[in-house]
């Protein structure tokens, strides 16, 4: 309501009420009034009164009854609008991102996928005071899609739900496993998956250590998100996350050794091809280790795949090549099946439907697996890099992605000279690390 002058002097009272479609959507011209412009005394009250914001208007208080039926206040903390007493409530506030094919997993009707999605650690140490639980208040909101309406963008049914962490994993900043899920049911969660910008819910957990697990309710649903956590008595929460670290990398030079005069059948196979390609220098390029890879490949037939791409090869001479002459030499190439044998029996355990194919979510167990940790901003990366369009990976894309880790791996640890995991490269270093990886 505002009130103004009129021409004669006497006060004009008109009753306005000032409304913002926050889709940005204009109103129609029934709903919009003008009546603002008679309350501005001055060119300042003007600029003040003047609806700036995009999908801005004034309304007249009669017609904003007639189109309105429900009128919600939002609360900017979780105290009740009906105590007068103000309480001091702990908040953490965490930014996320669900992202297709690897940490937008869906709700728990998903077991395959569900343990991708972000945790985050809450933790507990007392109650609230002259009570024997904790109060908690966790909000889930959804963002930027009304800014995306546009483009086709709409509301994803979004929930959470709340687990208490068994007593082996508590202090330890480990995420919960998939099988976690499979047995183990909710402590607390939202009462529903609802397609809202946020979802509230209050409750009373026992003091101890808890994962909270935002999600969408399908899989592959990519969103921002803000997860805020409120608490009455002292609480903390993190996102659970893990440092980036890898087995030793082995040193090429030191732990190739030759052939032994009494060479296995695969040795065998693998000189008289190695020979017959490489010629009197016994060196190979990339494009004769793609040939000798792929008939050695074939003969397996279980992976059903079309071999090594030229890329992948060009990346498997970068990752041995210990003498920088863009060749393999026999024990190098030895090395490197060593290490292509290992990762494919990680890759076959993984496909389970025999599709020579692994879901973008289990290349996390795989990595693991083959002795890489990474945390989650790098699995993302890895999934938007290698996964297809049906967030799936293929053998070649599979090693690709090992042959570019432990290669990288690699070159930071060799600039790392003082172990302290920080190096400085000028433009020249990073060029060459980069471009050759």
């Amino acid at each position: 309501m505002h009130a103004g002058k009129r021409k004669d002097g006497k006060d004009l009272m008109i009753r306005l009420v000032r409304v913002r479609d926050p889709w940005g959507v204009a109103p129609p011209p029934a709903c919009k009034s003008n009546d603002w412009a008679a309350l501005a005394t001055s060119e300042q009250d003007k600029e003040r009164l003047r609806p700036t914001e995009q999908g801005e208007f004034w309304m007249c208080f009669e017609e904003f009854k007639k189109n309105f039926t429900k009128l919600e206040i939002c609360n900017l903390t979780p105290d009740t609008l009906e105590d007068d007493q103000m309480l001091k409530w702990n908040v953490t506030i965490h930014e996320g991102r669900w992202v297709k094919g690897c940490s937008a997993g869906g709700c728990r009707n998903f077991p395959d996928t569900y343990w991708t999605n972000p945790q985050f650690r809450l933790v507990l140490p007392e109650a609230d005071a002259k009570e024997k639980t904790c109060t908690v208040v966790v909000a889930l909101m959804q963002k930027g899609r009304r800014k995306e309406r546009s483009l086709g963008a709409t509301l994803h049914n979004i929930g959470f739900a709340i687990y208490e962490v068994p007593k082996e994993m508590k202090g330890n900043q480990q995420q919960l496993p998939k099988d976690f899920f499979l047995y183990n049911a909710s402590t607390a969660r939202c009462k529903s998956y609802v397609n809202m910008r946020e979802v509230t819910e209050r409750f009373c957990l026992k003091p101890g250590e808890y994962v909270i697990i935002p999600s969408t309710f399908d899989p592959h649903k990519e969103s921002e998100f803000l997860l805020r956590v409120f608490s009455e008595s002292r609480s903390s929460s993190e996102v659970i996350d893990k440092e980036i670290e890898v087995e030793p990398v082995m040193d090429i030079k030191k732990k190739i050794k030759p052939f032994e005069e009494e060479e296995t059948e695969e040795e065998k196979q693998f000189r008289a091809i190695f020979q017959q390609i490489a010629g009197d220098d016994m060196q190979i390029n990339a494009n004769e280790l793609r040939t000798v890879l792929n008939r050695v490949i074939a003969k397996h037939k279980e992976l059903k795949t079309e071999g090594f791409s030229l890329e992948s090869c060009r990346s498997m001479i970068a990752l041995m090549d210990t003498d920088g002459t863009g060749h393999l030499n026999l024990q190098e190439f030895k090395h490197l099946w060593n290490k292509i044998k290992k990762w494919k029996l990680v890759f076959t355990r993984y496909d389970t439907d025999k599709s020579s194919t692994i879901s973008s979510f289990e290349m996390r167990n795989a990595l693991t697996e083959a002795g890489f940790q990474l945390n989650n901003q790098l699995y993302d990366i890895i999934c938007m890099r290698y996964a297809n369009e049906n967030m799936e990976l293929d053998f070649d894309s599979y090693i690709s992605c090992l042959v570019r880790l432990e290669g990288m791996f690699r070159a930071f640890r060799a600039f790392d000279r003082d172990g302290d995991g920080i190096i400085k490269l000028n433009v020249f270093e990073w060029l060459q690390l980069t471009m050759y990886a």
